[in-house]
């Protein structure tokens, strides 16, 4: 069996070696049209930061191999030809036509079956100045080494990352952290990673880059890049300011190649990505497809989409080898689970967001948890910020959203969140889903647990709240609720400093003496419950209902609104 494999960068290696084991004798040939091939592009953000030390490790196995042509052809017994573009595919002949990138010689490579991992490219914002010196798109490992070198020679002062997707933040981290330079975000949407998590949990990533020191600019557009007499990018111009640049990164996401198989007849979405059926094939049966260059099935929304991440391109890989071996394997899709670190902080997700799961139509709510990632005895307990989006009407959980202290602690919740997610699980499986416990690791009630049963008290209508961002809106007197009234349940000498610093909207009575002395709160009035975390309000809520007071729980509480930097709490 022949087979040729465009692309050397994550899907084809894994499904060259792959089918290497399972068919010792295939005749198989990776191209890449690069001469750096199988180098982890999601630690380019770590390697320009310092945290990975030589471009080298990037591109090395666990056992300090490169992973080069020579690697490849001796260690794999896979030929690997870098610098050579594949040109067109001629399906008929079944050949792929390529040329030298350096010297244009052209050759044609004949295959019994064709993999397609072609990859993907940056979004090159059409802005005036883009072809300045300092203006980079990270498109691939050589675009990271220039930046580096650019670091390294003193040249970068500022610095302006256009989009603030997870890649843009890692940048600013590296940039702002590392280098000490002087870093802003620009984000053309309304909060950073829009549409991965919520507006509130986006304002706490924020808030803490604004801690670090990484300016962060949302809803506005960067219109003009200006440079100097030496052809150097000086400074970015948007539509609400300008902000002196020594450099400029275009995060601002990225789209599949697939102009090869475009031309060669194969069908490709109108999002311009590849089109495959669960076995990886692509409309000729002959050729199969897998990485950034194609599209997939969401299991939550039942939509094809994108999703250019590592993970899914080696596993997509795997999944070409097999059928090309002959063992029936499927790729039934996935929810798009993320993880990042943001400083001292980590945001992850799994599934879809609220907004998200409204523009798809569905009846969703989302409820809010914080809680202590372990025992809140032990001594590195640390609170772990969770939202859970549920269907109101199936009671299905579409997504989980989390932050918390950089570790693992959040990562083993979106995994587990993750796999419950793919399988249309519900507030109650994840109500009584089974998690390892001992105090230095969880609490006996869990987070993830914890959160299904606010979410389920949410759906069953026991629990009503006030959104975070109204609640904030009449704090600071943007908005005016003259029924509203906050009831502070924390300890006296807690609560006293806001209830003198707010008379008339913010009064003290304790959790344990609400029950006693409710008949003393003002009638006619709708109670903002105040605590902590909101545990201590939900009980409370609970018991002013039965005696005919009207509520609403503040979600995450004070330990929520704190992180969002409300002046007024200080």
């Amino acid at each position: 069996m022949k087979v040729v494999i465009i692309g050397a960068v994550a899907a084809g290696p894994k499904a060259a070696s792959r089918l290497k084991r399972l068919v010792p004798d295939a005749d198989i040939t990776l191209v890449d049209q690069d001469e750096l091939i199988s180098y982890g592009g999601c630690g380019i953000p770590y390697f320009v930061g310092g945290d990975v030390s030589d471009e080298k490790e990037l591109r090395s196995t666990s056992f300090h191999m490169v992973r080069d042509p020579y690697f490849f052809q001796e260690a794999k017994g896979v030929t690997t030809r870098i610098k050579t573009r594949a040109v067109s595919i001629d399906r008929k002949e079944r050949l792929v036509h390529v040329e030298d990138v350096i010297t244009g010689e052209k050759d044609a490579l004949s295959y019994d079956k064709l993999v397609l991992a072609t990859g993907s490219r940056p979004n090159i914002l059409p802005i005036p100045g883009r072809d300045l010196k300092g203006v980079y798109a990270i498109s691939d490992l050589h675009k990271a080494v220039a930046i580096k070198n650019d670091l390294a020679a003193g040249r970068v002062r500022s610095a302006v990352i256009i989009g603030g997707g997870a890649i843009g933040i890692e940048m600013a981290e590296g940039l702002a952290d590392l280098w000490g330079v002087d870093t802003t975000i620009v984000e053309f949407m309304p909060q950073i990673l829009p549409r991965i998590i919520g507006p509130d949990m986006a304002a706490m990533v924020q808030e803490h880059l604004k801690e670090r020191g990484v300016k962060v600019h949302t809803q506005e557009a960067a219109k003009e890049f200006v440079g100097g007499g030496d052809g150097r990018v000086e400074r970015v111009v948007t539509n609400r300011r300008e902000i002196a640049a020594d450099l400029v990164v275009m995060a601002a996401g990225v789209r599949p190649r697939s102009e090869l198989a475009r031309d060669a007849g194969l069908l490709v979405s109108p999002q311009g990505a590849i089109i495959v059926n669960q076995h990886m094939q692509t409309s000729d049966p002959d050729i199969y497809a897998a990485g950034d260059c194609v599209e997939i099935n969401h299991l939550v929304t039942g939509r094809k989409f994108f999703a250019p991440l590592g993970s899914l391109a080696n596993r997509q890989g795997r999944i070409v080898a097999d059928n090309l071996a002959g063992i029936p394997s499927v790729f039934p899709g996935c929810v798009g689970s993320f993880i990042m670190k943001v400083f001292d902080v980590c945001v992850g997700s799994t599934g879809i967001s609220l907004e998200t799961a409204l523009s798809e139509g569905f009846d969703a709510v989302e409820a809010k948890c914080v809680q202590s990632d372990r025992a809140h005895f032990f001594p590195t307990q640390a609170l772990l910020f969770l939202n859970m989006v549920v269907d109101k009407r199936s009671r299905r959980v579409l997504g989980l959203q989390g932050l918390g202290k950089m570790g693992d602690g959040l990562l083993a919740r979106i995994n587990a969140a993750c796999g419950l997610i793919e399988r249309r699980a519900s507030v109650d499986d994840f109500s009584t889903l089974e998690l390892a416990y001992a105090p230095p690791f969880s609490t006996a009630v869990d987070v993830l647990n914890a959160v299904s049963n606010v979410a389920d008290n949410l759906v069953s209508d026991r629990l009503k709240t006030v959104s975070i961002q109204d609640f904030m809106a009449w704090m600071e007197g943007r908005t005016d609720h003259p029924d509203w009234m906050a009831l502070d349940l924390r300890h006296p000498k807690e609560a006293a400093l806001l209830a003198e610093r707010f008379p008339g909207r913010w009064i003290a009575m304790s959790y344990d003496k609400v029950r006693g002395d409710y008949q003393a709160l003002p009638r006619g009035k709708t109670f903002i419950l105040i605590c902590n975390a909101g545990t201590r309000s939900y009980e409370t809520q609970c018991f002013l209902r039965s005696v005919g007071i009207d509520s609403l729980v503040l979600p995450w509480g004070l330990n929520g609104i704190a992180r969002l930097g409300a002046k007024w709490l200080i």
